[in-house]
C-alpha cells in the first residue's frame, strides 16, 4: 500500500526557497512534491499543454475531444490539477472553463531552478 502524504494547502503557488538555495526543509519539499506528483501523468502533462497554448479557457468536452479520453477521466485528471493549484476552474452556465495558472507554474519553475526564467 502506497505511503499517504499529508494534506497541504495548494491552492497558493509554491513558495520557498530555490532548491539549488541549499537544502530543503520538510515542509518545503513536501509542497514542491505534491505539485510535481500533480504533473506525473502524461495525460496531465498534455492537459497542461493544452490549457496554456491551444485551449486557454476550454471546457472538460473540448479537452477530452482533443485528447481521446472519456470526460469523466479528464475531469479526474483536471481535478488532481486543481487541488495541486495548478489550473483553476469557473462555472459559466452550463459548464466550466478551465485556464492554467501560470503564476503557480512559474512559481514552481523558480523554486526548481532559479535561473530558469531569466
Amino acid at each position: 500500500m502506497p505511503k499517504t502524504l499529508p494534506l497541504v494547502d495548494m491552492s497558493a503557488p509554491v513558495c520557498c526557497a530555490p532548491v539549488a538555495a541549499g537544502p530543503v526543509g520538510d515542509e518545503a519539499a513536501l509542497e514542491v512534491a505534491l505539485r510535481l506528483k500533480a504533473l506525473a501523468d502524461p495525460a496531465r502533462v498534455k492537459l497542461m499543454s493544452l490549457l496554456l497554448t491551444d485551449a486557454p479557457d476550454a471546457t472538460t468536452g473540448d479537452l477530452a475531444a482533443v485528447i481521446g479520453l472519456s470526460e469523466s477521466t479528464i475531469s479526474h485528471h483536471l481535478g488532481q490539477l486543481r487541488t495541486a493549484g495548478l489550473i483553476e476552474s469557473e462555472r459559466q452556465g452550463m459548464n466550466v472553463q478551465h485556464r492554467a495558472r501560470r503564476d503557480a507554474l512559474s512559481a514552481l519553475c523558480l523554486v526548481l531552478d532559479p535561473n530558469c526564467c531569466t
